[in-house]
């Protein structure tokens, strides 16, 4: 049997994965540099043990409003790598690192729409009671007209 490991976090009151193998670490939210006339999403850069690190906000990116953790204390930035490159994601809270297998993965509902562009999602994992929305990183920046390297 087949079975994925995921970072689980949360983005306002709703819980996504990313494949750990695509995760470099994830570290406190720290001051965040602004870049002018950037994307909207796209918070600014930090410098993480000498390497300059762009930081986006999945709230706006995917147009959440409804933060379930608005606490500064408890918001991680993930780093992720893209095509080479590391990008750090802001969420609202890490909560655990799970396995799941791929039978228990099923694809996005084709009548979803409004919110969050299924684009972004490559499946909902259910576990228990719970439904884990898993994200297609490389999506989430391609679809903007913009790749991770711009």
């Amino acid at each position: 049997m087949q079975e994925r490991q995921l970072v689980v976090f949360a983005l306002g009151k709703e819980e996504f994965g990313i494949e750990i193998s695509r995760v470099r670490e994830i570290v406190r939210l720290q001051n965040v540099t602004a870049i002018p006339q950037a994307l909207e999403y796209v918070m600014g850069i930090v410098n993480l043990r000498g390497q300059i690190v762009p930081i986006v906000d999945l709230n706006t990116r995917f147009r959440i409003t409804e933060n379930g953790n608005s606490e500064e204390s408890l918001k991680r930035i993930i780093v992720v790598n893209m095509e080479g490159q590391d990008i750090g994601i802001l969420v609202d809270g890490v909560s655990e690192i799970l396995r799941v297998p791929d039978e228990s993965i099923d694809s996005t509902p084709s009548i979803m729409s409004g919110g969050i562009s299924t684009d972004f999602i490559e499946g909902i994992a259910k576990v228990d009671d719970r439904l884990i929305i898993v994200l297609e990183l490389n999506r989430v920046f391609e679809l903007s007209g913009h790749t991770a390297q711009e």
